[in-house]
């Protein structure tokens, strides 16, 4: 299926464009398949893999960057913003990525990396060089220290990753870095530097590219008036727009016109916030007139329980409505420990407003996997459960590669092989996020790297990766890959419009909702079975038993039997489509 293809398919939903309601597929390149050999995935390993992402039933693939990179921080620390890394490949590479995954109605979208540039970029060579005062050093965050002859910081503020804020350079002066000290904050009061980025956006967009990822959305723009508030004063300051760092109303400028700068082509490119904002303020960055979308996070932070389920559900609808966006859904990406995992640890302490009072699997990272102790079978049951649930809600379900293999968090990453900067920079505080970025198993041998690529793998992969192994999981028609493709081919089957209503069923612990076209979703998070009223099931993450729902298990209900295939060519090499009639007639029955 072409792209164009997809597009009409899309259409047959409100008429509404391809990104509202896709399921979109995030790769990091250098982990994900290496072509090569050298331990590094690249983008050839990618379109080495382009019949596999076909079969799983996405709409569309996220990179994250896949650009010139000295790896500082996995590749977000961007050289150059219009070329490839020669470790991952060449732009002919890129092409043939495009062309491999566009012929097979899977649209692509990539990351940019706007609030930051590498110390390596040749903007910020020229701004060293250029010395105080010039032309070059303008396009970043330059500042006078203070104290005896400026050997003091401009201000006390600590960097994302730990650490000062700030580096002084050979002459004195100090540059701003809000993460790596490799990762140089740009100015964008600058207009060269807003310029760069529209020429940016229209080099990817003229090659093919469908949307863009924006990274940090919510940083460029600053006001460092002087004389420049302590960090204890940055913290009392409200977060209302005029923040001097953070989601400053005047960042929507910027995106303005970006915005012009996708709906120039047509199709219009998309584009999705990384915004960590506060929620009243997210529609800002979703609606029409600026990226179109944003990232809801709060899936990250929650439980698997169904009262924060249904909170975070019912309102970030209500925040795409007020938006005029369509909201979108997140389990797992590049940052977090993978919710198997998660949902097999004990539930963290949280705050007086809800958060959690540490990043959910710390404690358990730190011990190197060792306490609490992990319940492994548990979390990978509640994770199928919670995917289930997810990919059934109106809006984006965005999926993190090797979570359709049930992978969990790599913990036992010895301290030299780590490549996190955040576990360097808090001197091993906090051990950063290396485990979620463990390279995808694809055969069961240890020897290639478990099929990655005949040189090894840039982080280490342990012994348990090969029961996960994507070869492995085809064979099984009860695997979470066969789950995955499963629920890929009926979602689209079953598409409708942006809305749910949610059905009361007696018990706090158990949670029901319906969309427009009969589809239902029932998702018990409790410990004991919940009686079912309907025999229509269509896929579940466990098998039913004696027409009722397990505990930790979703079902969905619906009149699909004779419109598999209706929303997406069916793949019948993998024998999808006779394990749907199958389940569709025995109900899942155990």
């Amino acid at each position: 299926m072409t792209v164009a293809e997809g597009e009409a398919r899309a259409s047959v939903v409100e008429g509404a464009p391809w990104w509202r309601q896709a399921a979109v597929y995030q790769i990091y390149p250098r982990s994900f398949a290496d072509a090569n050999g050298d331990g590094l995935g690249d983008l050839p390993g990618v379109t080495s893999r382009a019949d596999y992402l076909e079969r799983l039933g996405i709409d569309a693939v996220w990179l994250s960057p896949f650009y010139p990179s000295e790896l500082a921080d996995g590749g977000y620390d961007v050289a150059d913003y219009r070329d490839v890394d020669p470790r991952l490949g060449t732009l002919a590479d890129f092409d043939a990525m495009l062309d491999a995954l566009h012929s097979r109605g899977i649209r692509v979208v990539v990351d940019i990396v706007p609030n930051h540039s590498s110390d390596r970029h040749v903007w910020f060579q020229e701004a060293l060089a250029a010395g105080r005062g010039s032309a070059a050093r303008e396009r970043y965050i330059f500042r006078d220290g203070t104290g005896t002859d400026g050997a003091e910081p401009p201000s006390d503020w600590q960097s994302v990753f730990g650490g000062p804020a700030w580096e002084r350079v050979a002459d004195g002066q100090w540059y701003l870095h809000s993460f790596a000290v490799e990762q140089p904050d740009l100015n964008w009061s600058n207009p060269e530097v807003r310029a760069d980025f529209v020429r940016t956006l229209r080099f990817w967009s003229d090659r093919g590219v469908d949307g863009f990822r924006i990274d940090v959305a919510h940083m460029l723009t600053k006001d460092l008036s002087e004389p420049l508030p302590s960090a204890a004063e940055l913290e009392l300051i409200p977060r209302d727009g005029d923040h001097p760092l953070l989601d400053r109303d005047d960042v929507h400028e910027v995106y303005a016109e970006w915005r012009a700068v996708f709906d120039s082509y047509d199709p219009p490119r998309t584009a999705v916030a990384e915004a960590w904002v506060d929620k009243a303020r997210v529609p800002l960055y979703a609606r029409p007139e600026s990226l179109g979308q944003a990232f809801n996070f709060d899936l990250l932070e929650a439980d698997f329980d169904a009262a924060q389920f249904r909170a975070v559900v019912q309102e970030n609808l209500e925040l795409a409505a007020a938006s005029g966006s369509s909201s979108t859904w997140v389990l797992s990406n590049h940052d977090v420990v993978r919710h198997a995992s998660r949902y097999g640890l004990p539930h963290p302490a949280r705050t007086a407003d809800g958060h959690p009072a540490q990043k959910h699997g710390s404690e358990w990272l730190l011990s190197g996997g060792t306490s609490p102790v992990l319940d492994r079978e548990a979390g990978e049951r509640r994770a199928r459960a919670a995917t289930l649930f997810v990919l059934a809600l109106p809006g984006s379900s965005y999926l993190y590669q090797g979570e359709e293999l049930g992978l969990h968090e790599v913990a036992e990453i010895p301290d030299a092989e780590r490549q996190d900067p955040t576990f360097f920079r808090s001197r091993g505080a906090e051990i950063g996020r290396d485990g979620c970025r463990v390279p995808l198993p694809w055969e069961p041998s240890a020897e290639t790297a478990f099929g990655f690529g005949s040189g090894g793998s840039h982080l280490p992969q342990p012994e348990w990766f090969g029961r996960s192994a994507v070869s492995v999981e085809e064979g099984d028609p009860d695997s979470t890959l066969s789950l995955y493709r499963r629920a890929l081919e009926l979602r689209h089957a079953l598409q409708t419009a942006e809305s749910l209503e949610w059905v009361e069923t007696g018990r706090a612990d158990v949670l029901r909702f319906r969309r427009p076209n009969g589809w239902e979703v029932v998702t018990n998070f409790g410990g004991s079975p919940f009686p079912l009223d309907r025999a229509d099931a269509v896929v579940a993450s466990v098998p039913l038993v004696e027409g009722a729902l397990p505990a930790d298990a979703t079902v969905w209900f619906g009149p699909v039997a004779l419109r598999v295939g209706a929303g997406r060519r069916p793949d019948r090499r993998s024998g999808l489509v006779p394990r749907l009639d199958g389940l569709v007639r025995d109900g899942l029955a155990s």
